[in-house]
Parts: structure tokens; sequence; C-alpha cells
């Protein structure tokens, strides 16, 4: 091999750096085809330089992009040698918490991710919920749907809280990406995720209130106002908006009383119950 090397004229250093840089390629464009399918899902007709510019990968260029998505099928149908489907099959994980019974933070954490359109720009909202306090633990604005947003909602939500003993979601790429799976198992956290979207019920419900009650009023004008005004509207929400189910206090303050109620004077709550839904 040293023979065929100096044929080529190269060094085996420089073989053995062009491997570990192809593979680092590779894990990346598998994790880049697992968000492009979520993409597909909720945006059938999205083309692939629209899915360059809503995806942002920091590690490809657009024009390679673009021709290594329509080598791997996205013009029409996607090979059959680059199937999300074998990777996925690797990370599965089931619900845990349906109906199951919540009676303290920190118990059970929901997350899911929510789209934002901004003058003709698609950006993207993590949030973290605790469902028995109501509070948004971990939040995170993006302009792309990668894994990171996600890694740095739950980064916040596990330096200012307990870690949860479940944390749910929904089965998309950013839920079942290595280093978040990782982190959750590193603090103790047991993994489930929901089937539908009623099954993450708690987490879609939170999406909905800080848009259509907080950013809808507030309508930001770009990226920056909407990192802005998504954070206070966390903190108001947080620390203000009152929950029938909180008796009436905000997530903060229930979280504060929380301790100093006896054990037959703190609610009881089961998962997915609708009224607890609203």
């Amino acid at each position: 091999m040293n023979d065929l090397y100096k044929e080529a004229g190269l060094s085996k250093q420089a073989v053995l750096q062009y491997g570990a840089r192809q593979k680092i390629f590779d894990e990346k464009v598998r994790q880049m085809v697992l968000e492009a399918d979520e993409l597909r899902e909720d945006h059938p007709g999205c083309g692939v330089e629209k899915m360059y510019h809503t995806l942002r990968p920091d590690f490809i260029g657009r024009d390679r992009f673009v021709e290594l998505m329509m080598e791997l099928g996205y013009r029409l149908k996607r090979k059959k040698n680059y199937r999300r489907t074998t990777i996925a099959s690797k990370i599965y994980y089931p619900n845990l918490i349906k109906g199951m019974e919540v009676d303290r933070p920190s118990m059970v954490w929901q997350s899911d991710i929510t789209y934002i359109p901004i003058g003709g720009k698609h950006y993207y909202a993590v949030f973290i919920i605790d469902v028995y306090t109501k509070k948004i633990v971990g939040h995170k604005v993006s302009d792309n749907m990668r894994a990171q947003a996600n890694m740095d909602a739950l980064n916040r939500a596990l330096n200012e809280n307990a870690a949860p003993m479940y944390h749910h979601s929904d089965r998309g790429s950013q839920y079942t990406y290595k280093g978040y799976i990782g982190l959750l198992k590193k603090n103790g956290s047991r993994i489930s995720m929901a089937l539908s979207a009623q099954d993450n019920a708690y987490a879609e419900r939170i999406n909905r209130t800080i848009k259509e009650e907080y950013l809808d009023h507030w309508k930001p004008k770009d990226f920056g106002q909407l990192k802005r005004m998504t954070a206070k509207a966390v903190k108001n929400y947080n620390s203000k908006r009152l929950h029938n189910n909180n008796n009436r206090m905000s997530p903060e303050k229930f979280i504060g009383q929380f301790p100093l109620l006896r054990p037959q004077q703190r609610k009881l709550m089961t998962i997915f119950d609708n009224q607890l839904v609203n």
C-alpha cells in the first residue's frame, strides 16, 4: 500500500485523514436526510433549493447540496440505497406516559418544534414544558431545523431545573439525534415518544399559546425581534399567566407554593386528559 500511495503522490497520513473527514461528512449527510424527510412531510412540494435555505446545513454549500439531494432522489423518488427507514428503525422509543398519573414537578417534560413565518421566511421555535407545573423550562428560536436548537433548549432546561423522570416528544429527527438522546440518558431521564400530535398535546398547546397569545399580537418583523419577543413571551408566560389547573397561579408561583403543600393538598393529574390540556 505504501508503494501505491507513492505512485499516487499521497502520504498514508493524508489518506487516513481523508477517510476520517469522509466519515464525518457521511454522518452529517445522514442527519441532514432525516431533517429533509421531516421537512418534506410538512411541505411535500418543497423544492431542493428551498430545502437548502430552510435547513441551512453548515457543512455543505448550496450547489453541492442541490447536486447531492438530486443524486439521492429528492427530485422525484428517493433512491433505495439511502432510505430514512434504515436509520429511524434503530432509534424507536414507545409512548411511556399515556395514562400516567403525575403529582410533582420534573416528572414529565414534553417538547415540540413549531414554525413561525415572518416576511416570507420560516423560523423555528423549540419549547420544553413541564407538564405538571406548565412552566416552559427551556426554549430556543432558530433559523433552521438542525438538532442544535433542541440541544440548546434542553441544556438550558437542565441547567435551571431538575432533570425529568420522562422526556416526551414526537419522533422527529431532532429528538432522535444521538447527542440529544445521550444528554437525557446521562441525566437519568427515560425517553418517551408520540405516534400523533394528540399524544404530545401539552407541547402542541404551548406552541399555540406563545404564538396566538403573544407573537401574533406583537408581530415581530425580523429574526432579531422574534428572538427577543419570544424570550419576553416565555418570561411573561412563566411569571404572569394564570392557569386554572395551578389554582389560578402562574407556573413560577405554583412552583414556589408546591413545597408548602401537604401531600393530600397536591393536585393529581392524568396525562392526556383533554380538560387538563386546556
